[in-house]
């Protein structure tokens, strides 16, 4: 198996690419900014933010502030090995 082959699927998307990079460095991202910064639809962020959940890579933590719903944003322990591990991987193939 080539170093291509261990690239993790769930980090294929450019949006998923970026949300796991803005949770990488920030503990708790909400909906509005992290669609501000990946310049992206609500549809788009809450499809692939939802993928990334299904896949344990994130944690999502849907509160009221007031009367209005606010929607945060957290990678998990297994979400920052995944990545580490995924952009280990790029590193070694752009040394190949």
């Amino acid at each position: 198996m080539g170093i291509i082959d261990k690239l993790n699927k769930d980090f294929e998307s450019r949006v998923r690419l970026g949300i796991m990079s803005i949770l990488m460095v920030n503990d708790w991202v909400d909906f509005t900014e992290m669609k501000t910064l990946l310049n992206i639809t609500d549809g788009n962020l809450a499809s692939h933010s939802a993928a990334l959940e299904k896949a344990s890579y994130i944690e999502v933590k849907k509160e009221f502030v007031g009367k209005k719903p606010k929607t945060s944003y957290q990678v998990t322990d297994l979400g920052r090995a995944a990545f580490k591990e995924h952009l280990s991987y790029l590193e070694k193939l752009m040394k190949s």
